[in-house]
């Protein structure tokens, strides 16, 4: 379709309809010249039925070319990249005054728990917090970037930066990777235009609701969230809903769990509060503490390397010894 323009395609079309139209048939005894005219133009409609065909553009519709390439190179013995199962429940909702953000602290890498209390709600904006589900490294670096470019825009605006703004960096950003930076996100502020929420998957595509999940917990934090949320709920009630669908995910996840991590956004205040619940806390710990003798774990080899260390020469040093 480069280069074509509007008359360009009306005459294509007009030389395809003459094309398909059936042949005239004439006389040939009343009229024998025009028979042997029409033969001696077929080679040329042929040329012009060609010429048309390569030109036009292709229909619409799914291609399934790169499908096949990947049947190829799987048949081949190449194995395709599998996505990474991660495991964090992220919730948000709206209520009068603002917006609450809530998650859990479990981050884990593989069946491994790798840090019991992460932070999971993360800074953007003094009035804008975001929510990051996936991995880690990826959550981290995106709203790092997305924080930073949001502080370069207030200083060059002196204005408060809106949440749409944000929505709008980070879903072009991870719209760019299609989907290769895991980032699943809940984005909540509130601005000169008053509360919002949001939803950003790792293809980029965004929701805008009244109450979002996200992660692995989200389906156990969403039946929480459709069985109890209204309209008008007050600070207390949405802190406490929000605690309540993460527990939901903490209790029925095997990737979320620790404790519940609560923002509180409204008109120019927000609330971070670190470590809001503790629902499954250690039953036992012993006051002792834990020793083990050695012996029990086998060391296969042992090499000691001595470091050297190299005297440092400054110019003026060399320069006098000269």
């Amino acid at each position: 379709m480069t280069g074509w323009t509007v008359e360009h395609i009306v005459r294509a079309a007009q030389y395809l309809s003459f094309l398909s139209s059936p042949p005239i048939q004439s006389n040939s005894t009343k009229y024998p010249n025009r028979r042997a005219k029409n033969d001696a133009k077929l080679p040329r409609l042929r040329l012009i039925r060609m010429a048309g065909s390569m030109e036009l553009p292709a229909k619409g519709g799914f291609s399934f070319d790169l499908c096949r390439r990947n049947a190829m190179l799987e048949k081949n013995g190449l194995k395709m990249p599998g996505f990474r199962k991660t495991g964090t429940t992220i919730v948000g909702l709206v209520f009068q005054d603002g917006v609450v953000l809530g998650a859990d602290t479990r981050a884990t890498e593989g069946p491994i728990v790798a840090d019991k209390n992460c932070e999971k709600i993360h800074f953007m904006a003094p009035n804008i917090y975001c929510c990051g589900a996936g991995t880690a490294a990826d959550t981290e670096a995106v709203t790092d970037m997305v924080s930073s470019q949001l502080q370069l825009h207030r200083y060059a605006t002196s204005r408060e930066s809106r949440v749409v703004t944000a929505l709008t960096l980070l879903k072009t950003h991870l719209f760019n990777y299609q989907g290769h930076v895991s980032a699943a996100l809940v984005l909540g502020g509130v601005d000169v235009t008053g509360p919002h929420l949001h939803t950003v998957y790792p293809h980029g595509s965004t929701d805008t609701l009244p109450f979002a999940t996200m992660g692995s917990g989200s389906l156990a934090a969403m039946s929480v969230f459709e069985s109890r949320y209204k309209e008008g709920l007050t600070r207390e009630e949405g802190i406490q809903l929000v605690a309540d669908a993460i527990c939901a995910g903490i209790f029925n996840d095997l990737g979320s769990g620790s404790n519940v991590d609560v923002c509180v956004i409204t008109k120019g205040k927000t609330e971070y509060l670190r470590t809001h619940q503790e629902p499954n806390p250690r039953t036992y710990a012993s006051s002792k503490g834990f020793s083990f003798a050695k012996g029990h774990t086998e060391v296969l080899s042992t090499k000691i390397t001595q470091l050297k260390l190299k005297p440092e020469v400054t110019e003026g040093d060399a320069m006098e010894e000269e």
